[in-house]
């Protein structure tokens, strides 16, 4: 075997074992209830392995609809390999998907329990979900439906600033963003093998933030448009300044932290398009920039 041979079956070898996450696009959509976009909701795929940051409404229909059982065509995506969860923050557009992420995997047969990672009342909210439940869960246990009576459980924990989870396909890092008066609101920091992942949650413009998308592969970032911002009330214009990040601001940090994507989600048009959300961003950032759109695989 030649010297170029070999070079370029260990590049082959090192590409399919390394080059293997995927970023999925299950809700881009935001409080506002728009069909073609769910609430918060993304799967980060390592090795077959999905790891879920956010569960807004329709998130594990989302997931399966991209399972082979129901058409889709990612083997990776099966709905009984959930076993983590990451939150970023309680919204309800980030959150009404738990009692489906609970429930649904162990009826369709996870076993172990759910490993929830996020503010310290995500625990209360899954317990009281359990309660509201039980009447169900008991039925399904002790009834004649086959089943266990461990996979509709769960493990919480809270969120710090550093180092939330590690196994052998990704570390987690959580840190604080500034979502107006909100203070448990985090970010992500996602590191595999190949590739860094941040998810921005929801948040004004963050220090914290830039520093943990700093040249990471993917950035997904919320926003709002600039140009609907205006027409919006002074009392509406305090609130969304004070939560989130207009179209020019993601812009310029984007600018600074040097993603090789940005992935613009949680997107609040007010009357804009698609169009004009990209001309906005792009007057303060010359990178590539995705809409997400429900479904999206970026790899």
């Amino acid at each position: 075997m030649n010297m170029k041979y070999k070079f370029l079956l260990s590049l082959f070898i090192s590409q399919s074992i390394f080059a293997s996450t995927q970023l999925v696009i299950l809700g881009s959509g935001t409080p506002n209830p728009n069909p073609e976009r769910g609430g918060s909701a993304y799967a980060v795929i390592v090795d077959n392995t999905p790891y879920l940051v956010d569960f807004g409404p329709g998130t594990i229909r989302s997931f399966a609809a991209l399972m082979p059982a129901w058409g889709g065509g990612m083997k990776e995506m099966d709905v009984t390999k959930i076993e983590h969860a990451f939150l970023t923050h309680i919204h309800s557009d980030h959150t009404t998907g738990l009692s489906d992420l609970l429930l649904t995997p162990w009826i369709m047969g996870r076993e172990n329990k759910l490993n929830l990672y996020g503010p310290k009342g995500l625990e209360k909210m899954a317990g009281s979900l359990l309660d509201a439940y039980a009447d169900d869960i008991d039925y399904r246990v002790n009834g004649t439906q086959p089943s266990n009576g461990t996979g509709y459980q769960f493990n919480f924990t809270e969120l710090a600033d550093g180092v939330v989870f590690q196994d052998r396909n990704l570390k987690v890092e959580a840190f604080k963003v500034n979502h107006g008066d909100f203070e448990d609101a985090y970010g992500f920091r996602f590191t595999s093998k190949d590739k860094v992942i941040v998810f921005s949650g929801d948040t004004g413009p963050s220090k914290s933030l830039e520093r943990y998308a700093k040249d990471a592969d993917i950035l997904v970032h919320e926003v709002y448009s600039n140009a609907g911002f205006l027409k919006k009330t002074k009392d509406w214009q305090i609130y969304h300044k004070g939560h989130h990040t207009s179209t020019y601001e993601v812009g310029e940090i984007a600018s600074r932290a040097k993603p090789k994507i940005l992935v613009l989600s949680h997107i609040l048009f007010w009357g804009a398009d698609e169009r004009d959300i990209l001309e906005e961003t792009r007057t303060t950032f010359s990178g590539n920039i995705k809409i997400a759109e429900d479904l999206m695989v970026i790899k």
